[in-house]
């Protein structure tokens, strides 16, 4: 199964991509993932991102899709694969529906659902410790004391893109981004949407359950 996960900042993408690749026995990996591993390796792809990441300009859409390309032609992607949030733009999902073809589409995106004031809540609350970057969470992992990490009494510190302002034009960037994205997915007949404000467990079954079904499992009500 070929499977396209799709959701916010701040939804809990990376760690539910990983459950439903483990539940489907496939692969999963990101776009950033792959500009890393590329750049590690050193090769071509590699070595062309890195003139766009080191001068802090966006890798070009087309690069990025030779990236997803060269990762989904290789032999351990023939059971499936879960694509975690990419494509990011309408762009990107048409160039690689295109590259795909009609023979391999995408067979399922999955929607991850979430409201913007509980994405603010979740992003806004995040800590770091400055000394062993531990993560913390005020409302869901705080810490023994107020403002010192567990592990090593370190400083913690809120991460300048989890600022109020900041996480705002993140989500704001991500619905315009996202909105026609969705929507053609949806004319595609391959989208499912998630309600993705549960527990992570909750929003894992639901996703699997989606799947395993066919189908979509219950959204979210405005």
């Amino acid at each position: 199964m070929r499977v396209v996960l799709l959701g916010p900042p701040g939804a809990g993408k990376g760690t539910q991509a990983q459950r439903v690749a483990d539940a489907l026995s496939v692969s999963r990996v990101s776009s950033g993932d792959l500009f890393r591993e590329h750049r590690e390796r050193g090769t071509e792809l590699g070595r062309l991102v890195g003139t766009y990441m080191d001068r802090g300009a966006l890798v070009p859409d087309e690069v990025t899709i030779d990236m997803v390309m060269d990762w989904i032609d290789d032999p351990d992607r023939r059971r499936g694969f879960v694509l975690d949030g990419f494509p990011r733009t309408l762009a990107q999902a048409k160039a690689l529906d295109g590259r795909l073809g009609r023979q391999e589409p995408i067979d399922t995106v999955l929607y991850m659902d979430v409201s913007v004031e509980e994405l603010t809540r979740r992003l806004t609350g995040r800590l770091l410790c400055r000394e062993c970057q531990t993560p913390y969470h005020e409302s869901f992992s705080p810490p023994s004391r107020e403002g010192e990490c567990d592990h090593c009494g370190g400083d913690l510190y809120r991460r300048t893109d989890d600022m109020p302002e900041a996480v705002g034009r993140r989500i704001e960037v991500y619905k315009d981004q996202t909105e026609p994205l969705v929507a053609y997915y949806r004319a595609r007949g391959n989208l499912v949407e998630i309600d993705g404000q549960g527990s992570m467990e909750q929003v894992a079954d639901a996703l699997i359950h989606a799947l395993r079904q066919g189908g979509a499992a219950p959204t979210r009500q405005s």
